[in-house]
């Protein structure tokens, strides 16, 4: 039998149906396939409900799927058929029960009473286990069935709107998991019940039959194995060798990068699937931890995360619990020492006070480095996921509200929406400059042009009681800063001087081009720098308050005032940038902030550079867009389509390759960087051996990437704006 893909030549093709126009690739098949053993027949002579039927659900961009007759045959439209992956196009127009028989028990008895009853079935993240990928896996989705009835009144099928929340339910188990495991681990004192207890939850949480974590003894050769949790199968305990995974384990997993395998022809003492994550200080390989799994697995990219961030939370965890343990040590050492010295003479006793206050002082540090390191690594993870939701979110309301609605409150609450997200993003930035891990775009900035621009915002935010003096010249050479970061900078700046003066008062900003300025900051290498100041008049702030200013999440504002989070942000930026951060201020005498920045003398910018024009394409500018997210991917390709890009999409790097030897002509590549098994990186380099002059923009959601993982490409940070997806083409294409 033909393949139902394949257009039958052989055979004089009917005029397309009415019903089937607009339909997409789905009414081609519908149209082309052979019906002759089919209780349908040809659509040319399906009743005239079911052809009204089909004609609304073809074109509609929801995920629907029609189970139609005793036989519930299948008939679906493009937007579902991703949902159901290698099913289609083999369950168009077949029994149900030929493409759904591994979660037939399940679906069945749903079609069923909606037929019987004619009542409607819905749910919310209804569980189904499906296989589309060729292995088995757990989905879920809002699901809302609803018979269909023919004009004699029965029911003639069920008509199934379906929404995928599987990556929704899977982040929200994540990060409630890991909430979890780092509320308890600060708990836990001794380092072998963190790894007891971390083994434990997370063979639970993904039905594995082995977790266990090994050491390297310091060769690269051999590793131990102290503990593990194990469900049925042998403990691992003792002592192994890296050479029994594989000769290159130990080098690939000093890379940084988990590993994922299946067992080897043979190997019947091996798991069905593993993973193991690589545990890295300073860029050596410490330890590894593993998941083992005795049956066919394919892990999914959310639980490959959720055991990265398990390993690093609990190898940190152990780590400190050990340290803690060496200092008791050390502390019961100490105290039986001082005990063999209570004789000693006054001058021996205020030494071993110094010593025993220098040591505190150390602890106070230590604890202070250790609190910062979590704070960063929390910002990092969940800013990633964070931006990964907004990015949609934004892309899809700036798309509805291009669109006029014939209702005012739909605007309304359009922008409301949208304010929302941006502040939401706004967070996300505050946290990711506050860890210093956000991806910066530096360039020459001109002081002068950037602060008049936002002197009519300014202006709003101080209000009519606060009178503003600017001092910056025009000929100051460019400071070297994220433009947009240093406009967030400046306003969280102003904004707090405006706190300060609530009865008024007067706000000075001030730019200048110095190399031995009195309180220029020590950590600042040698050499001009520019400095940008902020000073007020206001209340001031006390000894205790200063002292404590750049704390995470530490406010004097009253509760939902502020979030602790701007002057952290602030020197967060300046520090990333290469510049620093100071702070002057008195009781009753105002404050002064002020930002020293590396300076750039061979570039002036014009106010041409902060133009707010959207650069829709002039031409036809053809884009291949890969994200594996399909979410992500559609509304971004929604958003280049508006701009008048011509989009071909792809799931992940080996489909755009395919694509590219399949024929496709390409102008620009615009590609998500952290894929499974290629960067999008990589797949630009690789590209780029082909095409050398290819643009490429680079979309990311990680905070952290460096410079050498982007290789140089252009990058925009997710969640982004219509408008700012807009510039960052407009760079790249000539032709814009």
């Amino acid at each position: 039998m033909n393949s139902i893909k394949d257009s039958d030549t052989s055979r004089t093709r009917s005029p397309e149906p009415g019903f089937l126009r607009d339909g997409g690739t789905v009414a081609t098949l519908l149209q082309q396939r052979d019906w002759s053993a089919s209780p349908l027949g040809d659509p040319q002579g399906w009743p005239l409900g079911l052809k009204t039927l089909m004609g609304t659900i073809l074109p509609a961009q929801a995920q629907i799927v029609l189970f139609w007759g005793p036989q519930y045959l299948a008939l679906y439209n493009d937007a579902y058929a991703p949902t159901i992956g290698a099913k289609h196009p083999h369950a168009l127009g077949r029994p149900a029960i030929e493409h759904w028989r591994e979660l037939w028990d399940d679906l069945e008895p749903l079609l069923r009473n909606v037929r019987e009853t004619g009542e409607t079935f819905s749910a919310k993240d209804r569980a189904f286990y499906l296989e589309r990928h060729g292995v088995g896996e757990t989905v879920y989705f809002d699901v809302s069935y609803s018979a269909v009835r023919e004009a004699d009144g029965s029911v003639g099928g069920v008509l199934c709107i379906v929404t995928e929340t599987t990556e929704r339910v899977q982040f929200e188990r994540r990060q409630a998991f890991l909430l979890a495991l780092g509320k308890a681990l600060p708990e836990i004192a001794e380092a072998e019940a963190i790894e007891v207890h971390v083994t434990r939850r997370l063979g639970e949480e993904l039905r594995a039959s082995r977790v266990w974590l090994a050491e390297d003894l310091g060769d690269g050769e051999r590793y131990r194995v102290t503990r593990d949790w194990v469900d049925g199968v042998p403990s691992q305990a003792g002592e192994g060798a890296w050479s029994e995974h594989g000769a290159q384990v130990h080098a690939y997993l000093q890379t940084g990068h988990p590993l994922c395998g299946d067992r080897l022809a043979g190997a019947s003492a091996e798991p069905c699937a593993s993973l193991k994550v690589p545990l890295l200080r300073a860029g050596v390989l410490e330890a590894m931890l593993c998941v083992d799994f005795d049956r066919p697995q394919v892990l999914a990219v959310d639980q490959c995360r959720l055991v990265e961030e398990a390993a690093q939370l609990a190898w940190s965890a152990i780590l400190h619990a050990r340290a803690q343990q060496a200092l008791h040590a050390s502390s019961a050492h100490l105290e039986a020492t001082l005990l063999e010295l209570m004789t000693l003479n006054a001058t021996l006793e205020e030494r071993v006070a110094s010593m025993l206050a220098e040591r505190e002082s150390d602890l106070m540090q230590l604890h202070e480095a250790r609190k910062m390191e979590t704070v960063g690594q929390l910002t990092g993870g969940i800013a990633h996921d964070f931006n990964n939701m907004l990015t949609p979110i934004i892309a899809t309301l700036e798309l509805i509200a291009r669109r006029p609605d014939d209702t005012a409150r739909s605007a309304r609450l359009i922008e409301g929406a949208l304010q929302a997200a941006d502040r939401a993003r706004s967070l996300v930035g505050r946290l990711l400059s506050f860890a210093r891990r956000q991806t910066l775009k530096p360039q020459p900035v001109s002081l002068a042009t950037l602060v008049s621009d936002m002197h009519e915002l300014i202006s709003r935010s101080l209000g009519p009681t606060i009178a503003i003096h600017i001092d910056i010249a025009a000929d100051l050479p460019a400071a070297v800063i994220d433009p947009h970061q240093l406009e967030v900078a400046l306003l969280n700046l102003v904004v707090n001087a405006r706190d300060a003066m609530a009865q008024g008062g007067h706000l000075r900003i001030s730019a200048g081009l110095d190399s031995a300025r009195e309180d220029r900051p020590a950590g600042l290498e040698a050499g001009e720098v520019i400095w940008l100041e902020v000073a007020d008049t206001g209340c001031g702030m006390s000894e205790d308050v200063l002292a404590r200013c750049f704390e995470p999440f530490y406010s004097t504002k009253g509760v939902g005032k502020g979030t602790g989070l701007g002057l952290p942000m602030v020197q967060g930026l300046s520090l990333q940038s290469g510049g620093d951060f100071a702070i002057r201020s008195q009781l009753g005498k105002g404050t002064v902030a002020t930002l020293w920045l590396p300076v750039s003398a061979d570039y002036r910018p014009s106010r041409e550079d902060y133009a707010q024009e959207v650069p829709s394409a002039q031409g036809p500018v053809r884009v291949l867009l890969v994200d594996d997210e399909a979410i992500v991917r559609q509304v971004t390709a929604m958003q280049l389509r508006d701009l008048g890009y011509q989009v071909t999409e792809a799931a992940s790097a080996a489909e755009a390759r395919t694509l590219l030897e399949q024929g496709l002509a390409l102008e620009v590549l615009v590609t998500d960087q952290v894929m499974p098994e290629q960067t999008g990186a990589e797949l630009a380099k690789h590209l780029r051996m082909h095409l050398p002059e290819l643009p490429v923009l680079i979309i990311t959601g990680y905070a952290n990437l460096t410079p050498r993982e982007l290789c140089g490409f252009e990058v925009l940070r997710k969640p982004f704006r219509r408008s700012e997806l807009a510039r960052s083409l407009a760079r790249l294409v000539p032709s814009v």
